[in-house]
Parts: structure tokens; C-alpha cells; sequence
């Protein structure tokens, strides 16, 4: 066979694939009207649930000893499930069975400290410290727009914590996986930092759009590979590389990491590598529980998604959290719509915030799956768009034209069912609970009229940034939001003391408004994009020099201060604020009279 035989073969075989992904997608959908519709119209729970593990189950009750003997002081729920074993689970069990406890069920300090000690390695330790193959202490040409020596100083310190948050899954793991809740990814890592000592998602778009400003290509692509894994093994990437996550993804952003990849890099056989699995993850989006049809008010049907985690317990690395937040809820049933709410929230991310709630700041009211969230949709348009562009790069006409069209339909779906003329923001969209019948009709009163920065999301999207009227209204409402503030963007206006709300801001939100302000054509657009980059990178500058670490997200009211609030202390590392921060760099530079303290 000749090299055009073959690659044509290759091509007619990728779109046959596709022909029968479109097929069984419409088969699916259609067995999965029922169930979906249940969700909407039964206060019971009738979602779908992915069992977990025996061995996380077991870890829970460990965690909750623990809790009990150690009391609430510093206390993390995580430690507990990220524990590996040292014997099979069996002969841990009966151990722990066996120990001597109180009345009330709990152990006494020294009894499990010495059972963890004997029967567990530490938690992290399934995940060994890695040189990254491609880190060099200042890669040629970094940063070439940072003429400040202070700045340029500091951006190479923020560079060399890739080494610090590089692992491998360890020879063990790959051995005996069933003694570990670390799942065994094939390729190198990169973790966020401190309790969080796994890959997770949609933190990876942030550490590798920071490698490829690192010139860390190669670290890059074998993020994309343990996605791509992830995908093959379960369907949908999973929130994070671990066993108690598998019953529910995170925002879905591999194609753009994919894109992102191939814009600096040409990289043909990552493109070919990552289509398959792509196609499989927007199946995965696109069909029963997070899909709904919205009608608009000229009777035209629009599908759109939402989050709805695989789960109604609660979340085994904060089991004893949810278990309290739910202890005043009596009725079996509604405890486990609300543990469905919780699991949910934290698919989306936004884990917690008064955007998911229907009487905030009552986290019992959390309703995520009853929301159509903006950003969401925004995401999947860009997972479309992605797709179509690296089809069609592959030569794959056939391909690129179906999911061109599914992006067009996509964004006036945006348009007429979130965007909201008179404030000149995207508004998520609340769903009628009380009805069974589908589609549902569309009601001005459902826009969720609070502001959030998932409101100027869509603005990330070409199909938006493109639009120069709209980028200035957009822009100005922006402006007006009170959003902005000293130290860059706020999550909403709301201070619940959830972490995804005020005065907290986080890397993703910054990065998103602003590069879909800077990718448009209006230089005043521009202008304000490059002044949110400085004050973020100022913030993250002064925290840096203040405590010697990047920090998860930070408080936008005072310059170099990070956030707080929510269920865990705030953590540092820390992969995403690193990334921003060296894209920003990359993209705006910092010139030498310019100051760089608060």
C-alpha cells in the first residue's frame, strides 16, 4: 500500500468512526429521556450512581475514626483516603476491627497512630518526585517580552516549581493497584500542590498553558496521554486521578489543552492520538444526564448542559463534612439528592459557591443540576470549535464540518437562552423542577440576574471575542460589575465564606476574561485585559515574596493577600497560579520602569 493508500485509508477509517459515534449517540439519547426526565420532575433520586471502591469504602471508616479520636482541630478528611496499603484489605480490615475503642467508637490517639503507622504508607507516598525530562533552569527564549530583572528573577523562580510539583506514579502502584486509591496513570505528573497530590482536570489546561511558556513541551504532552488514559479507561476524565473520583468529570477542557499544544508545537500524532477520545468525551457530555432542551420564545428547541455527578453519598475525601452538612436532613431520599447537589458542585469546579444555591448561603439548597451554567456551555462550544479544528488538520473534512455546525447551533443556544441584553452579560439558567415535560419553555424570570465572573466566560470563546460590538458591551459591563477590584477579578459579589465567592479570586477566571479581552480586536478591550493581568501578577508577586510560596487563589481587596474560606485551609503549590502568572507574563511582558509591588 502506497503512503496516500494508507493515509487515505486512515481518514476514511476516522470518519467511519465518527458516522457510528453520531449513530450511537442518537441511540443513547434516546434511551435516556427517561431517566433524565425523572431527575427533573421526582423529588427522589433516580440519577445513575458509579460504585465505588471496597477499599475506599473501608478508608471512609478509617476517616471517621479518625475524626472522632482526633476532633475537628486541623482536621483533613482527604489524609485519610489517600492512604496506601501495606497488606491486602482483608487483613487491614480485621486489624482495624480489632482494635480497642470507646463507647463512642473512637480509638485512642496512640492505637491509630500505631495501626496507620503498621498497616499504611503516607499519603502521597504512591507518587514518587520526578525530574521533568524537558525543565532547564532558564529555557532559550523565555519570556522575552519581561524586561524588568525583578520581574525576570521571579518568573524564573515561579518556572522551577514545575520540579517541585513533577511526579510519576510509583513501580508499586502499577504492581498492585488495588492497594492504593492513586490511580496508575502511564505518564508523568503534575500535581496542583500541598493536599492535593493527584492530577486533576481542568487545573492540567493552567499547568500546561505555564509549561508551554516554559518551553516544557514534552511534560505537556504526557499530561494530554494520562487524560487521554483516563478517557479510554472510564469514558470521561475523571474530577482527579483517584478511585473516589470516578463518579464525576470536571469542566471539560482537554481539547483546548490539545489545541493549545499543537498551536506551539505542529504535533500531528498527538492530534490523531487525542481525536478518538475527544470524540468520546463530548459523547459523554452531550448525551442523558447533562443534556437538557431548552424552547426558546419563537418555539425553536435549543440543547444545552449542565453538571450531574454520578453519586448520592457522600464524597468519600470529605465523607465526615458532608455527612454533617446533611445531618439535619431527615428524609433518606432528599439526603442523597443533596449529596448528588454536592458531588455536582464540585464536578463544575466552583466547589462551593452561592451561584449553586436557591437560599444562599444554605449549602443545603446547593440545586447545581437544576442550573444550566454558562460557562459550562462555553466550554463544550470551545470543545466543539477544538474538535472541528483538529479534524480538519488531520484532513478529516467530513468531521470538522459536523461539529462546525454543532458549534454554530451551540452558539445561538448561548445567545438565546443566557444572554441578557440589558446587563450585557451571559446569565446562567434555572430549570423548572416542578415539570416532567421536555423540552422546557424558556422564562425571562429563570436568569440567574446575580454576578459572577462565569457571566463574561463566553467572552473566552472566538465566536464572542470576535464580535467587536458585543466585546464592548461586554467590556463596560464588566467594568460596571463591581467585579473588579485592587488585585484583579472577584468570583461574585456574595461573601458567604464559600472559596468560590467574594473577595476570593482564582488563576482560571482571570485568565479566561482576560485573554478573551485580549484575542479581540478593540485595543480599549485590550488595554483593560493588560491592566487585570498586571494587578493579578502584582498580587501574586507580593504573596510570593511575603511567604515564600504561590498560593491557590487570593483575596482581590488586598494585594498579596491570598483567599481563604471553604471546607479546607488554603493550600499553596501551586499549579494553575503558576501557570497564569507565565502566561500572562508571555503575553503582556513587564517593562523595566514598570513597578512591580503592590
Amino acid at each position: 500500500m502506497s503512503t496516500t493508500q494508507a493515509l487515505n485509508f486512515k481518514r476514511l477509517s476516522f470518519t467511519f468512526f465518527t458516522l457510528l459515534f453520531s449513530l450511537f449517540s442518537q441511540l443513547t439519547s434516546t434511551m435516556a429521556v427517561t431517566a433524565e426526565s425523572l431527575s427533573h420532575c421526582s423529588s427522589s433520586d433516580k440519577g445513575p450512581v458509579v460504585p465505588t471502591t471496597p477499599m475506599v469504602t473501608f478508608l471512609e471508616r478509617v476517616q471517621e475514626a479518625a475524626l472522632k479520636t482526633v476532633k475537628e482541630t486541623n482536621f483533613d478528611p482527604k489524609l485519610y483516603v489517600d492512604l496506601s496499603l501495606k497488606l491486602n484489605l482483608s487483613t487491614t480490615e480485621k486489624a482495624f476491627d480489632l482494635l480497642q475503642k470507646s463507647a463512642n467508637g473512637s480509638l485512642s490517639v496512640e492505637g491509630l497512630k500505631g495501626f496507620i503507622e503498621k498497616y499504611f504508607g503516607g499519603a502521597g507516598s504512591d507518587l514518587m518526585y520526578v525530574e521533568p525530562v524537558d525543565f532547564v533552569p532558564e529555557p532559550k527564549g523565555f519570556l522575552p517580552k519581561v524586561e524588568n530583572p525583578e520581574v525576570r528573577a521571579w518568573a524564573l523562580e515561579v518556572h522551577a516549581l514545575w520540579k517541585n510539583l513533577s511526579r510519576k506514579v510509583s513501580d508499586e502502584v502499577h504492581k498492585r493497584p488495588e492497594l492504593h486509591t492513586i490511580l496508575p496513570l502511564p505518564e508523568q505528573v503534575v500535581i496542583p500542590g500541598s493536599r492535593f497530590r493527584e492530577v486533576y482536570y481542568w487545573d492540567s489546561y493552567w499547568v500546561i498553558r505555564g509549561l508551554l511558556a516554559s518551553k516544557m513541551h514534552e511534560t505537556a504532552k504526557a499530561i494530554v496521554t494520562n487524560l487521554i488514559y483516563l478517557i479510554e479507561e472510564y469514558g470521561y476524565v475523571l474530577n482527579g486521578a483517584r478511585a473516589y473520583y470516578t463518579n464525576r468529570s470536571q469542566p471539560p477542557l482537554l481539547s483546548a489543552m490539545v489545541h493549545a499544544i499543537y498551536s506551539r508545537t505542529g504535533d500531528m500524532q498527538l492530534v490523531r492520538k487525542s481525536l478518538p477520545a475527544l470524540l468520546k468525551e463530548y459523547h459523554f457530555w452531550n448525551s442523558g444526564i447533562h443534556k437538557v432542551t431548552i424552547q426558546d420564545a419563537q418555539s425553536c428547541n435549543h440543547t444545552l448542559n449542565r453538571y450531574y455527578a454520578m453519586w448520592n453519598k457522600p464524597r468519600p475525601e470529605s465523607s465526615t463534612i458532608d455527612t454533617k452538612s446533611a445531618s439535619n436532613i431527615s428524609n433518606v431520599s432528599e439526603k442523597q439528592h443533596f449529596y448528588r447537589e454536592v458531588a455536582s458542585s464540585a464536578e463544575s469546579g466552583w466547589d462551593f459557591s452561592t451561584r449553586w444555591m436557591r437560599n444562599p448561603p444554605d449549602l443545603t439548597t446547593l440545586a447545581t443540576t437544576s442550573i444550566l451554567p454558562v460557562d459550562l456551555n462555553a466550554y463544550i462550544l470551545r470543545m466543539e470549535l477544538d474538535i472541528a479544528f483538529l479534524a480538519k488538520v488531520t484532513g478529516d473534512n467530513s468531521t470538522a464540518e459536523h461539529f462546525l455546525k454543532a458549534s454554530q447551533a451551540r452558539k445561538e443556544a448561548i445567545k438565546s437562552v443566557f444572554w441578557n441584553a440589558e446587563m450585557g452579560q451571559w446569565l446562567d439558567y434555572w430549570l423548572n423542577d416542578s415539570t416532567c415535560q421536555e423540552p422546557q419553555t424558556w422564562e425571562a424570570c429563570n436568569q440567574n440576574k446575580n454576578v459572577f465572573a462565569s457571566n463574561f466566560i463566553p467572552l473566552w470563546i472566538e465566536s464572542f471575542h470576535s464580535d467587536k460590538s458585543l466585546v464592548k458591551k461586554v467590556m463596560e459591563s464588566l467594568q460596571k460589575s463591581g467585579l473588579l477590584r485592587a488585585a484583579g477579578i472577584a468570583t461574585s459579589l456574595t461573601n458567604s465564606g464559600e472559596q468560590w465567592d467574594f473577595p476570593n479570586g482564582w488563576a482560571p477566571l482571570q485568565h479566561m476574561i482576560v485573554e478573551g479581552l485580549g484575542r479581540s480586536e478593540s485595543k480599549k478591550a485590550r488595554s483593560v485585559a493588560e491592566d487585570i493581568a498586571v494587578r493579578w501578577i502584582r498580587t501574586n508577586y507580593a504573596g510570593y515574596k511575603k511567604t515564600g510560596t504561590m498560593h491557590e487563589k487570593y483575596d482581590v481587596e488586598k494585594c498579596g493577600e491570598f483567599g481563604g474560606g471553604g471546607e479546607y485551609v488554603p493550600q499553596t503549590g501551586f499549579g494553575w497560579s503558576n501557570g497564569v502568572v507565565l502566561a500572562f507574563l508571555e503575553e503582556f511582558g513587564w517593562p523595566q520602569d514598570r513597578k512591580i509591588g503592590c
